[in-house]
């Protein structure tokens, strides 16, 4: 009996061969692997609901379209995303009427009289720093907002990122310089920790393809 590599395909799980007569324990192995982080970046932009149809939207549509993954053109993780980028696309005026109310009702939230705790302090704080996230974002356009949360949220690597949007690596670098920039300039008590996970991403991602 095969074991899962093999059953994945010769370029192993990361790039499976989805050519094959029987996808489904392919395709099992993928759900396995992403459907739960895919979950989860999707249920930050767009709410759990949602978030629940877009995944199991997102592997329908690779199902039916499989013959069109390249595994030698990347990953299949980053595959996924793209294909659930696009979806969300779809979705963009709900994530970002989500983002300008909780960017409302966190600064709203604000108001704290001196005598409260240090516990408060923290917790006004990080809604604070919600507020000014959540207003940033809402401020990007689509394609920033997707190659900035691809990143930051999703985890993949600005080379992953090409993968999934279908545009040059360099692109995306560059996109993620401006993006940085700009928040920096905008929002920045909320840039230190993403413009380091974005930084990181881009210097592994560097490093592997050398």
């Amino acid at each position: 009996m095969k074991d899962d590599h093999e059953q994945a395909g010769s370029r192993g799980p990361d790039r499976p061969d989805l050519g094959g007569p029987d996808p489904a324990p392919v395709f099992g192995m993928l759900f396995d692997a992403h459907a739960a982080p895919l979950q989860r970046y999707l249920a930050r932009r767009v709410g759990t609901e949602t978030a629940h149809d877009l995944v199991a939207e997102t592997f329908l549509v690779a199902l039916r379209r499989r013959e069109t993954y390249r595994p030698d053109a990347g990953t299949a993780r980053a595959w996924l995303y793209g294909i659930a980028t696009n979806l969300l696309r779809h979705h963009v005026r709900t994530e970002t009427r989500a983002l300008s109310a909780t960017a409302r009702l966190a600064a709203a939230d604000q108001v704290v009289s001196a005598g409260h705790d240090g516990r408060v302090v923290e917790r006004v704080d990080a809604q604070s720093r919600a507020a000014q996230l959540a207003g940033a974002l809402a401020e990007l356009s689509v394609a920033d907002r997707d190659t900035l949360l691809l990143v930051s949220w999703a985890g993949l690597d600005p080379g992953e990122v090409a993968e999934a949007l279908g545009i040059p690596a360099g692109t995306v670098r560059s996109r993620l310089h401006r993006i940085r920039r700009w928040l920096r300039a905008n929002a920045p008590e909320i840039t230190t920790e993403s413009t380091k996970d974005d930084s990181r991403h881009q210097e592994e991602g560097e490093s592997a393809r050398r």
